[in-house]
């Protein structure tokens, strides 16, 4: 299969070095080859070997009726992870399991349900997916199985009122996700009673995607259920199957509060595969400026040369648009009569459920050749079994990439993978350096129950569904949650009987609280004309998303911001045939309010403390397509918003930045151009996004008095994400360095200091100046 992409290159390139490459890289046996030299295209190539399996006998001791299904299912023995995690709880553990894309973690979550709900008939077992597909995608497989005494039913937002009953009175494994089980099972549990009450397993899938502040709502959630479980006198086994993260026992007991074993030696084989790391064309050589052709463009065409090779290939692209976009490329590039342009399509969240399950069905039976998918597939169905996976930039961790690398391969074929770089820091950073991502270890999930501004709503939850001592609170959601209930109580949305505390007013809490962002009400975008709900918006993006004049794209169409009215938590918007696109411009202000930890490194000073964000949307920029120069600047009077949160910062003298060459008129495009970088390359060290943080540099900074940088959660009270670079200051400064000096721009680009969400328009940024800063902060780290 690399023989299609050798191809692909040669074709798009005319000279004879990327020929040479493509020569190479359809050999026999694929050895790692680098073809730097030959310029941009097929960098890399580096073969992942095989894995051995190592397999046990299926246990006598499993129900006849389940050993004869998984004999007549074609599972003749089990995987040693499987036959681990069984034992673990058997034994009254509660267990995570941490193995590979396609190594069976369903059937090890699923042997200790199966086996209870067959031993006895009044049991029942929840599990919980981020999505609705992956529910409905183990409801198939369960009921494949074709266990008479295993009822199993979904509960999800689709599920019609008139089926829910019937699923709470006769169903013993119901699968639903996190936000039903917290918007309406846990406040009605009293009608759920009887589930809970009989409630032996609770299974949590595909918990690594549990992180940051969705992460944190998820804990709480689980809490709030194992707590109920409790009062209705059940004490049920957890179960979790993650992919390969690094810290895979701590983050399953920070989501549940509980000692859990993790399993992590993975028994399952694997194929061997091929790894290519591909960099898009610079769009005009030789300028210097370090812009480069769409990774988009670039994935689009590959999905057109694999799909044109009869390859099933799974494009996995990282926005619902860019996923149209790929998947339109690719059908433009095969020929206009080619019936290969029907077995092309886009696969992502926003579709209405008919749509997505008719293609997952065209997808299991082949008919679609080449897909091209957001993470609203990777986390819906089983796609495994596919000859080939691209990736449309960095997916955000090593453990996504291997995740998603790891749909590829059908029993012992060999398969491919392309990792195509888009323009950020770290995509670059990525295809450059393939022999680090490959060993490098996978990133911790952080989640922080602790941060008030998750744990109180769900303090109010918990009230609700039953009156909450402080000793209930701190044996349920740590020592931090009496204070925040006093708190609570104060604020009067608690009330206190005796010494417990009791939600204030008939309407439950839960349906107020959205787990998927703590950034405040959210804002309904309604066509102006038609009266339609157009879209939402966290509260806390609105003014940079969709303040009047802002251009708004949903689903293909383009829309023009008319109003935004915060009190009502509405924008109205108008259909647009608006070629150009719109930035926001913003003035930050971070003000220190406790410092937490600290450390001193000579004149560096490093420091770990929360802080009070200050964002001014003061108006936005008008951009024509492929432009960074606006052609028009409009002012705004927005109020503005104030995010406590937590940062890292650190100080350095202006003598120590003179020292490295830096003077005062450079300082400020120095220090700004460091600060993107580092927010670049954060998320190499802890499961996150950089669009989850924020920052700041100033020449004098007034609670410093000195030349600092502030990288910031962009989350209220904060994510855990600052923690990390503190903690890791040293390797965060080292990559970071060492990315911006590897770029061949020269004087800052998207792939090194530029970043697509600065609020000033990337003005002022100095490339220079920002690797001698950094060097500068590594001589003192390491002197």
């Amino acid at each position: 299969m690399l023989e299609v992409v050798a191809a692909s290159v040669a074709a798009r390139r005319a000279d004879a070095a990327a020929e040479d490459v493509a020569e190479d890289a359809t050999g026999g046996a694929h050895e790692p080859t680098d073809a730097a030299g030959a310029g941009d295209g097929l960098l890399h190539v580096r073969p992942l070997p095989a894995r051995r399996a190592e397999a046990v006998a299926v246990p006598d001791d499993l129900p006849g009726l389940l050993r004869s299904r998984l004999e007549l299912a074609g599972v003749d023995q089990l995987w040693s992870h499987q036959a681990e995690a069984l034992e673990l709880v058997r034994s009254g553990h509660d267990v995570v399991v941490a193995t590979g894309t396609a190594s069976g973690k369903s059937l090890a979550y699923l042997l200790p349900v199966l086996e209870a709900l067959l031993a006895d008939d009044r049991s029942t077992a929840l599990y919980l997916a981020p999505t609705k597909a992956l529910a409905r995608d183990q409801l198939r497989a369960i009921r494949a199985l074709k266990l008479p005494q295993v009822r199993a039913a979904v509960l999800d937002g689709d599920t019609p009122y008139e089926e829910r009953d019937a699923i709470r009175r006769t169903a013993n494994l119901v699968l639903t996700n996190p936000d039903l089980l917290h918007a309406s099972l846990l406040g009605d549990h009293r009608r759920w009673g009887d589930v809970l009450h009989r409630c032996g397993h609770v299974v949590v899938d595909e918990s690594h995607v549990a992180r940051g502040v969705f992460g944190s709502h998820v804990a709480l959630v689980l809490r709030r259920l194992l707590r109920l479980c409790e009062r209705y006198g059940a004490d049920p086994r957890v179960l979790l199957a993650s992919a390969t993260i690094g810290n895979p026992a701590d983050h399953a007991a920070a989501l549940t509060g509980r000692d859990v074993v993790a399993v992590e030696r993975d028994g399952s084989p694997t194929p061997p595969r091929v790894l290519g790391f591909w960099r898009p064309p610079e769009r005009d050589p030789g300028s210097g400026d370090g812009r480069r052709v769409s990774a988009l463009r670039e994935t689009g065409e590959l999905l057109a040369a694999f799909v044109a090779a009869d390859v099933r290939t799974l494009a996995f692209v990282n926005s619902r648009k860019g996923a149209e976009v790929v998947a339109q490329v690719a059908r433009d590039a095969l020929p206009e009569d080619s019936p290969l342009r029907e077995r092309v399509s886009a696969y992502r969240a926003g579709y209405l459920p008919e749509e997505r399950r008719a293609l997952e069905q065209r997808l299991r039976d082949g008919d679609l050749l080449g897909v091209a998918a957001t993470s609203a597939l990777e986390l819906g169905i089983d796609v495994s079994g596919l000859d080939a996976v691209l990736l449309c930039g960095w997916p955000g961790t090593t453990a996504a990439l291997h995740q998603r690398l790891g749909r590829a391969g059908r029993g012992q074929d060999a398969a491919v993978g392309v990792l195509v770089a888009g323009e950020d820091l770290l995509d670059q950073w990525a295809v450059t350096h393939p022999d680090e991502l490959l060993e490098r270890t996978p990133e911790d999930a952080v989640v922080d129950p602790a941060n008030p501004y998750v744990l109180g709503p769900h303090l109010r939850c918990a009230a609700h569904e039953a009156g909450l001592t402080d000793d209930d609170a701190t044996h349920w959601f740590g020592p931090a949650a009496p204070d925040v209930l006093a708190a609570e109580v104060a604020a009067g949305r608690l009330r206190r009987r005796g010494d417990r505390a009791h939600h204030v007013g008939r309407r439950g809490p839960a349906r107020d609280i959205g787990l998927r962002s703590a950034g405040g009400r959210e804002v309904k975008i309604v066509d102006a004309v038609t009266g339609t709900l157009v879209g939402t918006v966290d509260g806390a993006r609105a003014r940079q998303a969709v303040h009047r004049g802002a251009v708004y794209v949903h689903r293909g169409e383009t829309f023009e911001v008319l109003a935004l009215d915060l009190d009502r938590g509405l924008a109205a918007v108008e259909r647009s045939d608006a070629t150009h696109t719109t930035r926001a411009r913003t003035d930050t202000d971070v003000s220190v309010e406790q410092v937490l930890q600290g450390t001193d490194h000579g004149p560096l000073a490093l420091r770990l403390g929360r802080v009070l964000v200050t964002t001014t949307v003061t108006g936005y920029d008008v951009l024509l397509p492929g432009a960074d120069e606006p052609v028009r600047r409009v002012a705004l009077d927005l109020p503005p918003v104030e995010l406590p949160t937590v940062a890292v910062w650190w100080t350095l003298p202006e003598d120590e930045l003179r020292a490295a060459g830096v003077g005062p008129r450079a300082t400020p495009g120095s220090l700004h151009a460091a600060e993107h970088a580092k927010i670049g390359m954060l998320p190499l060290l802890a499961l996150c996004d950089r669009w989850d943080l924020g920052g700041l540099s100033t020449a004098r900074h007034r609670d410093t008095g000195l030349p600092s940088v502030f990288v910031y959660d962009g989350h209220p009270g904060g994510a855990g994400l600052a923690e990390r670079s503190f903690a890791r200051f040293g390797e965060h400064v080292a990559l970071t360095r060492e990315a911006v000096a590897a770029c061949p721009c020269r004087d800052g680009c998207p792939s090194c200091v530029q970043s697509p969400k600065c609020g000033n328009g990337n003005d002022p940024l100095d490339k220079p100046g920002a690797v001698a800063v950094l060097d500068r902060l590594a001589q003192h780290l390491t002197g």
